[in-house]
């Protein structure tokens, strides 16, 4: 026992991200020197897996926990944060529906003529409304089961409310402390990405070879391209003219802090304890973060935006749908909509790639062959995509609880002129 525990301690002493960097160029090499030891691939199932398996169940706790602990005056800031969250994902697909118009990509898709449904759009709006509400208000349990994080969301914050007004302090406490053991699994979880990382990597190099590199490199630039562009222009600007100070020093701490392990473990959900973490490390007010920080691993989805609006229109380039600027404008609405509903998990986003097509009318045989491109090119995409979203819901937590200071005492000057 004491030789595995020297072992562990040698191990975690190690940088992660050294350990992540190692595990990604040994999983590159195995890739391509041993393309049919299958069995590496398990690995990185395994990790996916268990990210998959606790992290709906961290996000319920944490909600539930947070709530039943919060006191009063978190409403300002609550909806500053909603509306910068939603504003920002929004002008994230804008700025995808642009990027798509400037530089369309087609893909190479099998059997698109035949799989065509030129009337499937009709109603789309009404029925991503309609799913969004249904999977809103579905069974708790089933919610946890499945990682549908809108109903995780939802019912966490009524029973957080519940607790918090009919439950003694110390239920709240046991409350707290199981949110607490469910971080602690996580983190071990986490130790283990490595591994994880060799695994996924094996198995998209000995499967694909290093074409996921040129084949969909075009693709790629246009996916990381508008993913970037949003981070390091347009949140910026966002912060910038709330808090009216330089966002750039905090908006380069939580890409170190939080991005960098976001874009290996490439689950936003499981990258919550590490943004709590920094925003402590930042001076936030806990009941605030405790709260905002899962909220936004459900609901801040830049990335995922962009990963939707950039794949549904270039299938529709490619089967030679005519879409105006105009109507992908309303779609980035659409977008906007739906990666709300993604799953804070790898691959969330790719997964509602055949619900955004039918917006244009386009069937889900063809729509799940982008899907299929999705997950190749997947060990850069969404790795991307989930460090520039994880790491956006705590520079968005700070930039508006500095917003609610900056507010707080332009008011108290006031009150002290007068």
């Amino acid at each position: 026992m004491g030789k595995i525990k020297n072992i562990l301690l040698k191990y975690t002493s190690v940088s992660l991200i050294m350990r992540i960097f190692i595990g990604l160029i040994i999983g590159v090499f195995l890739g391509l020197v041993a393309p049919r030891w299958t069995g590496i691939g398990i690995l990185g199932r395994m990790f996916v897996s268990a990210l998959k398996g606790i992290a709906p169940v961290l996000v319920a706790v944490l909600v539930i926990s947070s709530i039943a602990k919060a006191g009063r005056g978190l409403g300002r800031r609550f909806s500053s944060l909603i509306a910068i969250y939603l504003l920002s994902t929004f002008i994230a697909a804008v700025c995808a529906v642009v990027g798509s118009f400037l530089f369309p990509v087609t893909l190479q898709l099998d059997e698109v003529a035949s799989n065509m449904q030129v009337d499937a759009g009709a109603g789309s709006l009404s029925e991503v409304f309609t799913n969004l509400l249904t999977n809103m208000v579905s069974n708790p349990i089933a919610a946890v089961a499945n990682a549908n994080y809108i109903a995780i969301l939802f019912w966490s914050i009524i029973l957080g409310i519940a607790l918090k007004t009919m439950a003694s302090k110390a239920t709240v406490q046991v409350a707290h402390d199981l949110s607490d053991v469910v971080s602690k699994v996580v983190k071990w979880v986490i130790q283990f990405a490595p591994f994880g990382i060799l695994g996924l990597v094996y198995t998209t190099v000995s499967e694909n070879g290093l074409r996921v590199f040129t084949t969909y490199g075009h693709l790629l630039f246009l996916l990381v391209g508008c993913m970037l562009v949003n981070t390091f222009v347009f949140n910026p600007l966002i912060s910038l003219v709330l808090m009216r100070k330089n966002p750039y020093p905090l908006l380069f701490t939580c890409l170190k802090e939080s991005g960098l392990q976001a874009f290996f473990t490439r689950s936003s959900a499981a990258n919550i304890p590490i943004n709590m973490a920094l925003c402590k490390k930042l001076g936030l007010d806990e009941k605030f973060y405790s709260v905002s920080i899962p909220l936004g691993a459900t609901i801040n989805m830049d990335g995922a935006a962009v990963t939707i609006t950039v794949f549904s229109l270039a299938v529709a380039h490619t089967v030679g749908v005519d879409v105006s600027f105009a109507s992908a404008i309303f779609f980035g609405l659409i977008a906007t909509i739906g990666a709300c509903g993604a799953s804070g998990v790898a691959g969330g986003s790719l997964l509602l790639i055949p619900m955004a097509c039918s917006f244009f009318g386009i069937g889900n045989d063809v729509a799940m062959q982008a899907v299929a491109i999705g997950f190749i090119i997947g060990v850069v995409q969404d790795s991307v995509e989930t460090a520039l979203n994880s790491s956006g819901d705590a520079f968005f937590t700070a930039t508006a609880e500095y917003y609610d200071r900056r507010k707080r005492g332009d008011i108290d000057a006031l009150k002290a002129e007068g």
